[in-house]
């Protein structure tokens, strides 16, 4: 990686401001959606221009919440005809900036395209609007005796667009798959305004391209996603989490392999002590499961379709691990509450460390295997750049998918640490990089590693996404300005 020297405290963002649009062709964009679902007035706006982690404050003259297919692809038409740049909108809980209006383009938002057209269990399939809530899917298909599979701790809020827009991941990836394998078929407006209808069910469709691969995960700058046929899975009949704590990465990862030896695992989180003890100082109603202080800790979950045995397997497991050394100390939760309490601790590490300072953040994944080899060279690394830095990695060890959040050092300025970002991402990109691994794996492209694509994918590859781009957008109006 090329070392960076912007004094910026947060990634840069190009700025290209946009002229602005003219009273006519504002009233054309607002007749097709009505008065009453065109947010103009700045304090109005203010919700959809501010992301989450607060890294990027967006800019528009425009918002228009659509509330079908065809206002979209109209919306698009008339964008596409006048050369007006559209950012499409979900739940705005986005972590790159993807979804931020950064030069004054117009907001497209889907919030209001929140039905679940179909639900058809026999089939294991649900069709969703893309501005269905997450949660309302898992719900819908929990009602149905099915399970939705993906899970996030943006579930409240983050829209089923969004999900498959960024491709996320969650922390049901280990058993079920990333957003790009949930799906069977899309409903897809292209820049011009024409509508893809590829909503099929079938899980064989061999004719030709499989074209719903081209917009799960390309950030809304091919098309917007309108609609997607989901895949659902038979609900388990019995669960069982546990609370773990472990010596080392190299214990986690002999316990992951035990554990998928007998089946059954959906979750495999892996937690650093540091993360975990500033969860508990600063979260609300948190208490440590565990009895005494570990080095690392696995949030363990089994599932299986029988209602009897599981709670045998996990005992066997853990008891097998801790004679094994694999296991210092664990704990099953005895109730749904307890479940919960487990996964409140894991859900809070990320705003855990915000009284702690400046967090410089990484979404990345390597093989498995090569989990433990990484974080000791990413610390490493890190130590050696920032003395004192404080690592706080967690995530999805049974994917490879680590974040690798680091806080500032004790007592450090919080804006000088924030100045290194790039520094930071240059040494812990260079690690992912020589572990054959990914600088994002769940959480997209956007503007934050935007200008790091070239660097690190291979060149025939990126070649082909530009080619894609201007294929499918010549205009250069779907979300300009993120991922090429």
């Amino acid at each position: 990686m090329t070392a960076h020297t912007t004094p910026s405290t947060v990634p840069h963002v190009p700025h290209h401001p946009r002229p602005p649009l003219s009273k006519d062709l504002m009233a054309q964009f607002i007749a097709i959606v009505g008065t009453k679902n065109a947010i103009t007035d700045p304090a109005d706006q203010e919700p959809y221009l501010v992301e989450q982690r607060n890294l990027y404050r967006g800019n528009t003259p425009l918002i228009l919440r659509a509330g079908s297919t065809e206002e979209v692809s109209k919306i698009l038409k008339l964008a596409n005809e006048t050369k007006t740049a559209i950012v499409p909108m979900g739940g705005n809980t986005g972590l790159v900036g993807g979804q931020t209006p950064h030069n004054g383009e117009v907001v497209l938002s889907l919030a209001r395209m929140d039905k679940i057209r179909d639900m058809d269990p026999a089939s294991n399939t649900m069709t969703c609007e893309a501005g269905v809530v997450l949660i309302k899917a898992q719900q819908a298909a929990t009602e149905a005796d099915r399970l939705f599979p993906l899970s996030l701790g943006a579930e409240g809020s983050c829209t089923i667009g969004g999900n498959l827009s960024t491709n996320a991941g969650g922390t049901g990836a280990l058993a079920y798959g990333v957003a790009r394998d949930l799906v069977l078929g899309l409903e897809v407006v292209f820049a011009d305004g024409r509508v893809m209808h590829t909503l099929n069910k079938l899980k064989k469709d061999n004719t030709g391209y499989d074209l719903r691969h081209l917009f799960v995960g390309a950030e809304g700058t091919l098309g917007i996603i309108t609609a997607a046929v989901l895949k659902l899975f038979p609900r388990p009949r019995s669960m069982e989490t546990a609370f773990v704590g472990v010596p080392s990465p190299q214990a986690a990862l002999a316990l992951l392999n035990l554990v998928q030896s007998r089946g059954g695992a959906t979750s495999f989180e892996l937690m650093a002590s540091a993360g975990i003890e500033m969860a508990l100082q600063h979260g609300t109603n948190m208490r440590d499961p565990l009895g005494g202080k570990h080095p690392w800790y696995v949030l363990l979950q089994l599932s299986s379709q029988s209602s009897e045995g599981l709670r045998d397997t996990m005992e066997a497991v853990l008891a097998e691990a801790m004679e094994n050394g694999l296991v210092e100390d664990a704990t099953i939760a005895e109730s749904v509450e307890q479940t919960r309490s487990f996964w409140r601790i894991r859900e809070f590490l990320p705003d855990a460390q915000k009284p702690e300072g400046g967090s410089i953040k990484h979404d990345v994944s390597v093989p498995v295997a090569k989990v433990p080899e990484f974080l000791e060279r990413a610390d490493a690394a890190c130590e050696k750049l920032i003395p004192g830095i404080r690592p706080v990695p967690f995530g999805h060890m049974g994917d490879g998918n680590i974040h690798y959040n680091i806080s500032q050092p004790v007592g450090a300025d919080r804006n000088g640490f924030l100045s290194r970002w790039y520094d930071v991402n240059d040494v812990v990109h260079e690690v992912v990089a020589s572990l054959g691994g990914s600088i994002s794996a769940e959480h997209g492209i956007g503007v934050i590693k935007r200008d790091l694509l070239p660097h690190i994918k291979d060149p025939v590859a990126f070649e082909l996404m530009k080619t894609l781009k201007q294929t499918l957008d010549p205009n250069g109006i779907m979300n300009p300005g993120k991922v090429v």
